[in-house]
């Protein structure tokens, strides 16, 4: 009974939450063009597929987030590893992440398109550099705190080469903190989308903001949750795939 009592509290939540939400506008509380009920959102859904418009925005996104989630998770590991193994090439990049860092992905926009004009790879530029910084941090801070003992041994027992050391004793010390921080991203990377589509790229975001021009709030919602599915999807396989590399913890 109690291993039941946790979900069925999670669908209890959800279907108030539902029913509040449908009160609200069906209420006149707040009006129906600002926040239509969830009970008209199937019926959009149904008519995003029916008209080829929701799978054709979906399959645009997906390439957009895959390439750019690959491109900014491969360029965050990349340089994180060489920054937490070499002190060296911190202290080289110290003010060149203290100045890029604070500036928000969404900033990079106007560069964006004078470098790529509104093209897929627009959009890309700016998911890359949404994931970048997260995974940079997460692979730095993984690679830094593996324990120095366990490299004294290395050294002792032959593993003196940069190479041996990343290989046989810091990158599988540091794994599990980078896959925190790839998981981290796949959310980072979604988030990303809308900002990155938002100025003609096509795909959900663009979908989206063409929608709410038309105050068309229900197609918005649609695409809101499909990102949120998509997401979950994502995720959950992500966690499977890190439960499976990590099977030797076990």
């Amino acid at each position: 009974m109690k291993a039941l009592r946790a979900p069925a509290l999670a669908a209890l939540g959800l279907v108030a939450f539902l029913l509040f939400w449908e009160a609200m506008p069906r209420l006149e509380l707040i009006n129906p063009a600002f926040l239509p009920p969830p009970s008209t959102i199937p019926a959009a859904f149904l008519n995003e597929i029916r008209l080829g418009v929701w799978g054709e925005a979906v399959l645009s996104s997906l390439s957009h987030y895959l390439v750019g989630l690959a491109v900014g998770a491969g360029a965050g590991i990349a340089l994180g590893i060489l920054v937490g193994m070499f002190r060296g090439f911190e202290a080289l990049t110290a003010w060149i992440v203290r100045l890029l860092r604070p500036i928000p992905g969404l900033a990079w926009v106007p560069f964006a398109i004078i470098w790529f004009g509104v093209q897929p790879s627009a959009a890309v530029f700016i998911i890359a550099i949404g994931v970048f910084w997260i995974v940079f941090f997460a692979t730095q801070g993984a690679v830094r705190g593996v324990d120095r003992d366990l490299v004294e041994v290395a050294q002792a027992f032959g593993f003196r080469s940069p190479l041996a050391r990343l290989t046989k004793i810091l990158l599988p010390a540091a794994t599990p903190g980078i896959l925190v921080g790839l998981r981290t991203a796949l959310g980072q990377a979604w988030m990303a989308v809308v900002a990155a589509e938002i100025f003609g790229v096509p795909g959900v975001g663009a979908r989206m903001m063409q929608a709410s021009s038309l105050l068309s709030t229900d197609i918005v919602v649609v695409y809101m949750l499909t990102m949120a599915g998509l997401y979950g999807l994502f995720d959950t396989g992500f966690v499977a795939l890190q439960s499976w590399l990590l099977r030797w913890r076990a």
